[in-house]
């Protein structure tokens, strides 16, 4: 038999989880400042990055007033985190980590790769606005990794598709036929890339790696599945 006092209680609690909720998704919701920027250790944007993915993954992306956000962010931003990723249409960081406006910068170019251009950006997004963790986010079926393994000659991206030779470099006679319906040796060839243009931040940026070495930044490299939406994150 269900009583008042009981009925009371099971309404106060299905009250207090729902105020629980409503407070976890203002937090989702209220942009970064400054403070709350600095305050954002390096391991707790990668966290950050990966709840939100989860909730993407399970349909529970959290809506929130973007127009209230175009206002508090217009004269400032602080985002915590900046992804390299593809120009696919498939995977949008904003997103597939379920982030908002004033949350992450963004830099997209086919196959994830980077040039000085982005790595400047890069250093701009951490040295500069303060930024605390670095994502390079690769997926599988990419386009142009499936291009570089076809050695696809083509206007500009023949240019473009030299970035990826390092990675093809890691397959061996084991990988079987290069050949872009090889579809291991692609993904193969996509997670090289993602790691080594990761890797290659801490060479080619004395700025990135200073920050990593004091603690300030981390940097870590990603996969995404298109077919599934889950971002797998590499060693």
């Amino acid at each position: 038999m269900i009583t008042r006092r009981l009925f009371c209680g099971c309404l106060a609690g299905g009250l207090s989880l729902a105020g629980a909720a409503a407070q976890a998704q203002s937090l989702e919701c209220a942009v970064f400042t400054p403070d709350r920027q600095k305050a954002t250790a390096p391991g707790d944007a990668l966290t950050r990055l990966r709840a939100g993915n989860q909730r993407f993954i399970a349909g529970k992306s959290i809506n929130c007033d973007l127009m209230a956000q175009v206002k508090e962010t217009a004269t400032n931003q602080s985002p915590y985190a900046a992804i390299v990723g593809c120009i696919d249409s498939r995977v949008p960081p904003e997103l597939v980590f379920d982030q908002r406006i004033g949350d992450v910068f963004c830099a997209r170019v086919a196959g994830n790769c980077v040039n000085t251009d982005i790595i400047g950006s890069l250093e701009y997004a951490t040295k500069v606005a303060g930024a605390r963790a670095i994502v390079v986010l690769g997926h599988n079926s990419c386009g142009a990794i499936k291009s570089a393994v076809d050695d696809v000659k083509l206007g500009n991206i023949t240019e473009l598709l030299k970035n990826f030779q390092p990675a093809i470099a890691t397959l061996s006679e084991a990988d079987g036929h290069r050949d872009s319906h090889n579809y291991p040796l692609v993904q193969k060839v996509a997670e090289a890339n993602a790691r080594l243009t990761a890797a290659s931040l801490l060479v080619r940026s004395p700025i990135i790696k200073a920050l990593v070495e004091s603690g300030d930044l981390t940097i870590a490299a990603a996969m995404h599945d298109i077919a599934t939406g889950k971002v797998t994150w590499l060693s």
